[in-house]
């Protein structure tokens, strides 16, 4: 009975191990991903981002520019 519960507190422990594991891994994915967000937010504020996109029922040209402005000192 000792036996059984000593294993499943193993257990249970290593469980705990792994997920810690895999939020931490989480962690660094979505601090990965708001770095290159942010680069990409500031590159837009920057200089003009301009789309070019092809209609498919129509086949006419779309063009959409993002334009941002940087406040002074920022």
């Amino acid at each position: 009975m000792a036996k059984d519960n000593q294993s499943d507190t193993k257990q249970l422990a290593e469980s705990i191990d792994k997920l810690e594991r895999r939020l931490d891994m989480i962690d660094r994915r979505l601090d990965d991903i708001d770095s290159m967000v942010s680069a990409a937010i500031e590159r837009v504020m920057s200089q003009p981002a301009i789309l070019l996109l092809n209609c498919p029922n129509c086949g006419k040209n779309i063009e959409i520019s993002l334009v941002g402005v940087k406040k002074p000192g920022v």
